[in-house]
């Protein structure tokens, strides 16, 4: 039987390879059991998140992830505040015009915007996690509401259970989602950017004038729900 010390040593070591994965800055506290891997701690950002679980994931005695990493968030806010900023930037958000928008405030439900609309959005924050419930139309828009509660300053993490009454999924949809973030994404010049996608892994291409602006467009890639990875090839303009 392998040993919960040689599987945490062995995600420990693929960590270490993977700068991305600040262990010195920011340790993961890891724990083993019965083929589940728990993983605790605050990560700089939602690349170090994604990549955290996904290497967690890969030995073999590996069954399960549990995932308690939260991202070090740009400004600390109280979860009202955060609610607050969250539930205004859907109302601001044309592609959700037609939507129902409600608050989460200490388990009941707070209308924001009542709409006769089948499609919903609830906005829940618990210590710095956005929780996101209720049916939209499609997966971009699902994408977009999950991307909107990771912009707001203070967000730690971001749980999307928005159920979708069109499932339909496709690289193409990814493409466009997130072509879409990009456009409304005051750090990027999307115009400058090339996208592609193939099995949910998307590649930026293009070229941009400064190191913030190359790395928010890789961050709103990983923001996308169902990205698994993401290979920046943006290039500076010298």
């Amino acid at each position: 039987m392998i040993r919960s010390e040689e599987v945490i040593g062995a995600v420990l070591a693929a960590y270490e390879r993977e700068p991305r994965v600040n262990l010195h800055k920011f340790p993961i506290d890891l724990r083993f059991e019965d083929g589940v891997l728990t993983l605790s701690g605050e990560v700089d950002g939602i690349a170090a998140k994604k990549l955290a679980l996904e290497l967690a994931a890969a030995p073999r005695p590996v069954t399960g992830v549990v995932d308690r990493l939260r991202v070090v968030p740009a400004e600390r806010m109280e979860d009202g505040a955060i609610r607050d900023h969250v539930c205004d930037a859907l109302l601001s958000e044309p592609v959700f015009e037609e939507f129902s928008i409600q608050a989460v405030v200490k388990q009941d439900l707070e209308p924001v915007r009542s709409l006769l609309s089948r499609y919903e959005v609830q906005v829940e924050v618990n210590e710095g996690v956005v929780i996101l419930n209720g049916v939209v139309e499609s997966v971009s828009h699902k994408r977009m509401a999950g991307v909107l509660a990771w912009w707001v300053p203070g967000s730690r993490d971001v749980v999307n259970g928005l159920e979708l009454a069109h499932p339909e999924d496709n690289d193409e949809e990814v493409v466009d989602s997130l072509r879409l973030v990009l456009e409304k994404d005051p750090m990027v010049n999307a115009s400058q950017l090339r996208l592609s996608c193939r099995n949910m892994v998307v590649t930026l291409d293009g070229a941009v004038s400064t190191e913030s602006a190359k790395s928010a467009a890789e961050a709103d890639a990983w923001y996308l729900f169902g990205v698994n990875g993401v290979v920046n090839r943006i290039m500076l303009l010298g």
